[in-house]
């Protein structure tokens, strides 16, 4: 660190007694002396609270409001030579839009993407890539009363808390309609992770306020997007969705609204994903999850059920299959151990609380402290898990390519031990750098 030097005169004395000294002392002490003194230059502290970025390998942050110009993405670190195109976001895009059913809000959205950097003749370029989606349907004079009031269990509060200001219309950035910047880049993570590895990740509803899917009537190995995108309430079965989507009506038309949980399952994830200690996988994944407006716990493998079991019941036994691979008999671990994935299925539970904002009279306070009551107008979604399907695959995606760019880099850059080792890839999955297969994908 650079220092400055100063320097200061000591004056020549006028005491009595000065002119008796000998020549030498004289010429001493009418002599300037100089003193340095080190300063310290003054630090610039900087401070980084970005709270809109996520990722290390593969970052994405996130940008735009509910009711302001549109709301969109920038991808950092992705790979290049992978075929991209607006479509391949758009799928996904799609199933997590406004307005798509009666249970959902009825604000009318197309969300449709555009690709302005990081792509050049549909192949990705190893250059950021911005993704922008525009917003069409906005109704700011639906907020009058939120610019005065607070909506209970709503972030209008905190914000002023935090920031002394906020965005009235929408929501701002606690509006669910950030997602889209979760969502489009989750969709190009869930393709590399196919692509590379073979991995699928698929969610669903597995319950709606009171209605819960028994976990012995899904089958995770053989469960299709096909069955998931049966229903309006993307629970894969038909039965148990008839009733979810009773319920979300039920409470619809009072003006009311519940909440739910979304199972989500990866197949086919590569082993060694994740670190020990602080940046655990099924760490990481929470905090991905629980990122998502709305979100109010988590639960991977056994979750709480596992207290109520000892040990030997508890533990997943090791075996090795015809191909020679180390299994375990049982999931209860959820494809985490030590925070690090095993090759078996991962599995996790996202709780999503009621919709905060419904048109019922509630109690609150206004902006300057005064009680009042009032009914919060807008559209909103009576259930929000149906759209927050596509929303948690998109987070567990973003976390797992970001993992396996990890893994990567720091223990396959140089021969892996094949005895105890898997390659991160096999020759059976397709090939990123080869364009002919882009049509297939």
């Amino acid at each position: 660190m650079a220092s400055s030097l100063t320097s200061k005169p000591i004056l020549r004395s006028t005491k009595p007694g000065f002119s008796s000294l000998s020549p030498d002392l004289r010429r001493l002490s009418s002599s300037a002396v100089q003193i340095s003194i080190r300063t310290q230059p003054k630090k610039n502290l900087q401070i980084q609270a970005t709270g809109s970025s996520y990722g290390t390998h593969f970052r994405v942050s996130t940008f735009g409001e509910s009711h302001g110009g549109g709301v969109g993405c920038i991808i950092d670190g992705c790979p290049p030579r992978i075929p991209l195109s607006e479509s391949d976001l758009q799928f996904d895009l799609d199933r997590r839009r406004p307005g798509q059913s009666r249970i959902t809000t009825p604000r009318k959205e197309t969300d449709t993407c555009r690709i302005s950097s990081g792509v050049s003749e549909g192949m990705t370029t190893g250059t950021p890539i911005h993704v922008f989606v525009p917003n069409t349907d906005q109704r700011g004079l639906d907020y009058s009363e939120m610019s005065v009031a607070y909506r209970p269990s709503h972030a209008d509060a905190t914000y002023d808390m935090k920031y002394g200001v906020r965005s009235v219309q929408g929501g701002g950035r606690s509006s669910a309609r950030e997602t889209i910047g979760r969502v489009a880049p989750g969709a190009l993570a869930k393709k590399i992770l196919k692509q590379f590895a073979g991995t699928e990740i698929l969610a669903y509803v597995s319950q709606v306020h009171q209605i819960v899917l028994p976990e012995d009537l899904v089958d995770h190995k053989n469960l299709t997007l096909e069955q998931i995108e049966n229903n309006i309430v993307r629970c894969p079965n038909p039965e148990y969705a008839e009733k979810m989507i009773a319920a979300i009506d039920a409470v619809r038309t009072k003006g009311n609204s519940v909440g739910g949980v979304v199972t989500c399952i990866v197949r086919n994830a590569p082993r060694g994903l994740g670190t020990p200690v602080f940046d655990k996988l099924e760490a990481e994944l929470a905090k991905a999850c629980m990122s998502l407006p709305a979100t109010k716990g988590f639960e991977f493998g056994s979750g709480f059920s596992g207290t109520f079991l000892t040990g030997l019941e508890h533990n997943d036994e090791f075996y090795t299959d015809e191909n020679g691979r180390i299994r375990t008999k049982t999931n209860r671990s959820g494809g985490i151990q030590g925070g690090i994935s095993n090759g078996e299925i991962i599995n996790m539970r996202v709780a999503f609380k009621p919709t905060s904002t419904i048109g019922r009279k509630q109690n609150t306070v206004t902006r300057d402290k005064q009680e009042t009551e009032m009914i919060a107008r807008g559209r909103h979604d009576p259930c929000v898990v149906p759209r927050a399907v596509p929303m948690v695959e998109a987070m567990v995606a973003l976390v797992l390519v970001d993992q396996l760019m990890a893994q990567y880099a720091q223990c396959h850059l140089f021969p892996i031990n094949p005895e105890l080792q898997e390659p991160l890839r096999t020759a059976s999955h397709v090939d990123l750098e080869q364009p002919q297969n882009a049509a297939a994908l």
